[in-house]
């Protein structure tokens, strides 16, 4: 591919630029040979010190694809069986690692990260619940690796790490792969950066498995193309065996899988507090690529991307790499209240919407003022709302001061999940991503805290008389008014 790459340096720099990414390095693999190695920037900008192809950048979710590897490697030597359940007592039978490796296993969506020392103030098992029977549907979670993580270190009596680094690293030749909450090599490691420029401090989190991984973008080239040469044949099919997630693509065993028109495209992407990374592999091409940079914004990897991949695979599209599966659609509910909790665990968190038209919601959690806000809906979701709102639970104050709300109608109830978060890292650090349950039903007492008491004339919660009164909406209020006319906090 002499020439190819003649606009890359340009393309690079200015991205780079942009984009206030400190550093991205680039590589290829061809028929197993390092053909592009190439790195822009500042490794370190604070020392000044350049990137270069030997930097190493954290992997996050990329980690998984190592990960899945491990795991087909300990099957494959009959340590584990990738369809017996995993143990443990859930709501229904347990996922298997099979499903765990694919998405299927029924977990939700979750990140916790702690930045320095000290132990880990959010515990991932109050969160290790299923949502869904496993094998029903996908959904990304962290979670899953996590238990695929622990299940390969009781199957294999090592230490995750050192299980990877003997049975991938080192028949591979990967010489500068690290695993840990910081780089254990010997290689220089890329700083990490906010999205605005802010230098991360060390990363703890409950799920190494699914993203401590630390490497060069040329060693993550190559063991994207030589990883099946570790497994057996029927491992390596079942492996690449990616039920479809969306009309572009499917997810096997740590790896996206691209379908339809051109080439198949075998992806997995990255990304956390001061990480964006991608590997890609194009089998039929026997080529190989790899693009990391140390900045939590994404945009200019995936510049880089889309630059080496109009080489490498004319006619690519990111839809072929990008694992969205439920795009938005506008929200169709009916105007109403609805009253409920969010299950956490401690306890039960009082919620109530109101569906306003124009497709806004009114948000009132436990005790709070109300917020408004625009709603949509989704293929799976019927209402999809975000708020600047506070689950008061220590988790969730923890650094997660936002709420998700996902629900879908059913059976005249709006079930789903609420999600305490955080957008982003440009004030502070990247935060935890906690789902919770939650079941919301029509108001069946006077639950609408606006409307005019009929007896007393005032706003609820109001007092008078000693009896219960209707409200104008016909239902009966379960809050006695007493005669002193004074307010009683809604409840």
């Amino acid at each position: 591919m002499t020439g190819a790459w003649d606009g890359l340096d340009e393309l690079c720099t200015q991205v780079l630029a942009e984009h206030g990414c400190a550093s991205v390095s680039v590589a290829v693999v061809e028929r197993g040979e390092l053909t592009l190695a190439r790195a822009y920037g500042q490794a370190d900008v604070t020392n000044r010190r350049p990137a270069t192809p030997e930097t190493v950048y954290g992997l996050a979710s990329v980690t998984k694809a190592f990960t899945a590897t491990a795991v087909c490697l300990a099957a494959d030597e009959g340590l584990l069986d990738l369809d017996l359940p995993i143990p443990g007592s859930y709501r229904w039978t347990a996922p298997t690692p099979r499903q765990l490796l694919q998405h299927r296993g029924g977990f939700p969506a979750f990140y916790n990260f702690h930045y320095g020392d000290g132990p880990m103030p959010i515990d991932i098992d109050r969160y290790r619940t299923l949502f869904r029977e496993p094998g029903t549907d996908f959904e990304y979670s962290n979670i899953g690796y996590r238990e695929l993580g622990r299940l390969l270190e009781t199957a294999t009596g090592q230490e995750l790490g050192a299980y990877l680094r003997e049975r991938i690293v080192e028949p591979l030749g990967l010489s500068s792969f690290g695993y840990g909450p910081v780089y254990d090599g010997t290689s220089p490691v890329a700083q990490r950066y906010s999205a605005d420029g802010r230098a991360y401090a060390a990363c703890h989190s409950g799920h190494s498995a699914a993203g401590a991984g630390w490497a060069t973008a040329g060693d993550v080239a190559r063991f994207a193309q030589a990883a099946s040469r570790l497994l057996q044949p029927a491992t390596v099919a079942a492996m690449y065996d990616a039920v479809p997630i969306n009309e572009h693509l499917g997810y096997g065993f740590g790896r996206i899988v691209s379908h339809g028109a051109g080439p198949v495209v075998r992806s997995h992407g990255g990304g956390m507090g001061g990480i964006a990374a991608m590997m890609i592999e194009i089998p039929e091409r026997e080529l190989s690529a790899a693009v990391l940079a140390n900045s939590t914004d994404k945009a200019a990897r995936d510049a880089v991307v889309d630059h080496l991949m109009a080489v490498l695979a004319p006619g690519f599209h990111r839809d072929q790499i990008n694992p969205i599966t439920d795009p938005n659609r506008p929200m169709a509910l009916a105007q109403g209240d609805w009253a409920g909790e969010i299950g956490t665990a401690e306890g039960g968190i009082p919620l109530r919407i109101r569906i306003l038209a124009d497709r806004q919601v009114e948000v009132r959690l436990a005790d709070g003022l109300p917020v408004t806000a625009s709603a949509t809906a989704s293929r799976r979701w019927d209402l999809r709302a975000a708020v600047p709102m506070q689950l008061p639970t220590a988790d969730a104050r923890v650094n997660s001061p936002s709420l998700a709300l996902e629900l879908r109608s059913e059976q005249n109830q709006l079930v789903g999940r609420a999600t305490a978060f955080k957008d982003g890292d440009r004030n502070g650090w990247l935060g935890a991503y906690l789902v919770h349950p939650c079941v919301l039903r029509p108001p069946t007492e006077c639950e609408l805290p606006d409307e005019p008491c009929c007896v007393s004339g005032l706003r609820r919660p109001a007092a008078v008389g000693g009896t219960a009164c209707p409200c104008p909406s016909g239902r009966r209020c379960s809050l006695l008014l007493t005669s002193d006319q004074r307010g009683h906090p809604f409840r």
